[in-house]
Formats: structure tokens, C-alpha cells, sequence
């Protein structure tokens, strides 16, 4: 194995973040490298299909990442011996290094996402942020905008896209800023923009699914005569259906949730599945452990599967 030794010096960024490297400049650029800041090494060749995806895509994570790691490429063909001490059996591997030792990896292609966790996790060992402070700026604009600060926190998600036009999480929460501002139009707008490859981010279709609730709450009816209506007639599915869009609007969330439960239960086929959709909509706008989700989407799914 090799001798990588260690130490308890503090992460810094410097220098270059990429550059390619031999088995003659291998400590130096890697073992030593890694005393201040973690390296990513790729080892590749150039008749390598996987490296060639591989390649770019770890250089953009890199990149985005502002210096918290830095990357080595080391062509194998060319250079066989650290290869060899860590054992690379197929390429693409790659290897990551902290302190001198290496401390992850993994072989193969893998997608974006996963390439985005790897250097996040990495620079979380050395204390670093991988996007620049961006993260903490999206905790920041949530937290204004659960205090109902939703201007303010409209400007700093809107910051964030303009630093990183693929966060979908900052376009989600813009677009949530703006429902909660009543700027339905500015949101629909914004929506309709997201880059096609954040189309289908859970965080659009939350924002989505809120600004298909805020528009359904500008038309919602009297909850006091809708209720009136459906103890008059219990067999009215519509005025049933009515009083939960009513209840939601009036922030009787739970309410809304038993109500069309119910509805679900009389009659599952009614106005197309109405009743399901409604409460997918709700379910997707409010957050994923919310108790309201959990305990909606399990008497559902009982009722479904029943």
C-alpha cells in the first residue's frame, strides 16, 4: 500500500483545480495536495467511452464547487504505477484524497446527481461548502419565507439563480415567493422558464402544485354556506368537493385533506378522479414528512388498494 501519511492542517483553496498529472508528479499533486484541500483523482485513458462522459462532468462539479476540491486526471496507459498500488481495475475509477490518504471513491459512469453528492460529501470532510455558500443562502430564504419575509426572500432565491442558473431549489423557492407575494402571473412565468432538464425537479412541482392552490383560492367559495350545502345534501359530491377547495383556501389544510378523503371514498370515479388529484396537488405543495402527507397518502393508498 502506499505511505500516505497525515496530518491536522486546515483546508484551504489555491492554485489550479484541475490539471493532469504523472506517477513521477503524483505526491505532489495529490498526497501533498490534499494536506489543504481535498483532491479528486480520475484515472482514464483516452480509448475510454465512460471516461469521456466522466471526465467533464467531475471537471463541472469541480468547477462549481468555487476551490472547496480540487481534481487530478491521470492517464493509466501512461502512467501504470499509482494506478497499480490502489488496486484500479477497470476505468473510469476515481479516488478521492484527504489529508493524504484516500478516503472514497467509485468505478464507472454515474449520473450528475450522484457526482454532485460525492463533491459535496468530500468537501464536507475538510469543512468546505461545494457551492460557494449557496446552500446556506437557500436556508436563509426559506427561513424568510416560513417567517412571511416573502419579498426579501424572493431577492436572495433570485440571487441564487443568477449564481447557478441549474438550482432548482432556487427556482422552486422563487416561484413560492411570488404565490406568497400574490404575484401568481410573476410565478406561472418563472415556471414556464425553468431550464427543461429542471422541469421535473421535485422542487418545481412543489412550487407548481402551490401555485395551482393559490389560483384555486381566488375562486374558492364561502366556507360557512358550503358547508351548509353539503349538510344539506350529503350526496352532493360537487358542494363536497367545493367546501375542500374552500377549506385549503381559508388554511384548514387538514380539513381539506379528510374532506376530500371522503369524497374519494363515495365515489372514486367522480369528475374524472378529481378527489385524488386534488389531494396529490395538496400533497406535493406541502413538504414530503409533513404528518398531514404521510397520514393523507396512507388512508388513500388503503382506500386504492382496498
Amino acid at each position: 500500500m502506499l505511505g500516505f501519511g497525515e496530518t491536522t492542517a486546515a483546508p484551504a483553496a489555491g492554485g489550479d483545480l484541475i490539471k493532469e498529472t504523472t506517477d513521477a508528479t503524483f505526491m505532489a499533486d495529490v498526497v501533498e495536495a490534499s494536506r489543504e484541500t481535498p483532491v479528486i483523482v480520475d484515472f482514464w485513458a483516452p480509448w475510454c467511452g465512460p471516461c469521456r462522459t466522466l471526465g467533464p462532468a467531475l471537471e463541472a462539479a469541480v468547477t462549481a464547487a468555487k476551490g472547496a476540491v480540487k481534481m487530478v486526471k491521470i492517464n493509466v496507459d501512461e502512467n501504470q504505477g499509482y494506478a497499480g498500488q490502489l488496486r484500479v481495475q477497470s476505468i473510469p475509477t476515481v479516488y478521492a484524497f484527504w489529508q493524504g490518504q484516500p478516503v472514497d471513491g467509485f468505478q464507472g459512469a454515474i449520473q450528475q446527481s450522484e457526482i454532485k453528492k460525492f463533491v459535496e460529501k468530500l468537501a464536507a470532510l475538510a469543512g468546505q461548502s461545494a457551492d460557494g455558500g449557496l446552500s446556506e443562502a437557500l436556508e436563509a430564504a426559506e427561513a424568510m419565507l416560513a417567517e412571511g419575509v416573502a419579498a426579501d426572500a424572493a431577492q436572495v432565491f433570485a440571487a441564487v439563480v443568477a449564481e447557478d442558473p441549474q438550482n432548482a431549489a432556487a427556482y422552486g423557492g422563487l416561484a413560492r415567493a411570488h404565490v406568497a407575494l400574490g404575484e401568481l402571473d410573476q410565478a406561472e412565468a418563472l415556471l414556464n422558464n425553468v431550464p427543461k432538464e429542471l422541469q421535473t425537479a421535485s422542487e418545481i412541482e412543489a412550487a407548481r402544485a402551490q401555485l395551482a392552490l393559490a389560483r384555486q383560492a381566488d375562486s374558492a367559495g364561502p366556507v360557512a354556506d358550503l358547508r351548509a350545502a353539503v349538510e344539506a345534501d350529503p350526496s352532493n359530491l360537487q358542494a363536497r368537493y367545493d367546501l375542500a377547495l374552500a377549506l385549503h383556501a381559508s388554511g384548514q389544510v387538514q380539513e381539506a385533506v379528510d374532506m376530500l378523503l371522503d369524497l374519494f371514498r363515495r365515489d372514486r370515479e367522480w369528475n374524472d378522479g378529481a378527489a385524488k388529484t386534488q389531494l396529490f396537488t395538496i400533497f406535493d405543495a406541502l413538504k414530503p414528512q409533513d404528518p398531514i402527507v404521510l397520514a393523507g397518502r396512507r388512508k388513500l393508498s388503503s382506500m386504492i388498494f382496498a
